[in-house]
C-alpha cells in the first residue's frame, strides 16, 4: 500500500485493452478536456457566470471530485475512475453505492471521448467496475439509467446482462424525456463470465471506507 490515508488510490481494475485507477486532481485538467459535448453533467451543479460554456463544464469536473472525495462517508460513496489504454487517459467510469451496506446495491456512470468509442471500451470499463461490486464489495444489485435516445449506454448495459426495469418520465432541458431503468442481479451477473476478463488488485485496504472490514 503506497497511499495510507486514501488507498483507493491504490485500486486497480485491469481490463484486456484498459487500466482503471483512481482519478488524481493531475487527472482533472486532462478528464475535463477530453469530455463530449454530449455528456450530460448534473443539473443542481453550480454555474458561474462570466465563463464560457467548455471552462464551465471543467469547473464541474473538479468541483464533482472535490465533493465526492470531501463527503465520502460508508453510507455514501462515489468511486471516480480513469479509464486508461497504454497510460492515455481516454475518459471516466464511476461507481456509486447510497446505504450501500444495507441495501448492496450499486449505480454506475461513465463517459469515453469520442475518438475512443466504438471499440468496446464501453463494455471494458462497466465489467471492471462491476467486478469489484460484485465481487469484493459483495453486491447483490446494479442499476443504471440513460435517456431511451442513448443507445451507446444503453447498448453497453445490455451487453453485460443488465435488463430492462421500467421508464420513467423525467425533467430534461426545458422539457421532458424517457429514461430507461435497467437492472442486473448477482446470479445473472455470475453466469455472464465477463468478470473472468477483469484482474482487481489494491481492494482490502479500502474495505473500511466501505463500510466491510
Amino acid at each position: 500500500m503506497t497511499h495510507r490515508y486514501w488507498p483507493m488510490f491504490d485500486l486497480r481494475l485491469t481490463t484486456r485493452d484498459l487500466e482503471l485507477r483512481h482519478l488524481t486532481e493531475a487527472d482533472l485538467d486532462t478528464l475535463a478536456s477530453l469530455m463530449p459535448e454530449d455528456v450530460e453533467q448534473n443539473p443542481a451543479s453550480t454555474t458561474y457566470e462570466g465563463l464560457d460554456e467548455a471552462t464551465g463544464r471543467g469547473v464541474i469536473v473538479h468541483q464533482d471530485y472535490w465533493r465526492a472525495r470531501g463527503g465520502w462517508r460508508t453510507e455514501s460513496w462515489e468511486l471516480s475512475f480513469g479509464v486508461f489504454r497504454d497510460g492515455e487517459l481516454l475518459g471516466y467510469q464511476g461507481l456509486e453505492g447510497e446505504d450501500f451496506v444495507r441495501l448492496r446495491t450499486v449505480d454506475s456512470s461513465s463517459f469515453l471521448s469520442p475518438s475512443a468509442r466504438g471499440h468496446g471500451f464501453g463494455k471494458q470499463m462497466r465489467a471492471a467496475v462491476l467486478t469489484l461490486a460484485f465481487g469484493s464489495l459483495g453486491a447483490s444489485h446494479a442499476i443504471t439509467s440513460a435517456w431511451t435516445d442513448n443507445h451507446a449506454s444503453l447498448g453497453v448495459s445490455r451487453a453485460v446482462g443488465y435488463l430492462d426495469n421500467g421508464i420513467t418520465i423525467d425533467r430534461r432541458d426545458d422539457g421532458a424525456g424517457e429514461m430507461a431503468h435497467l437492472l442486473l442481479t448477482r446470479e445473472r451477473w455470475s453466469k455472464s463470465g465477463w468478470a473472468d476478463q477483469v484482474t482487481v488488485s489494491g481492494v482490502e485496504e479500502c474495505l473500511v471506507f466501505f463500510g466491510l472490514a
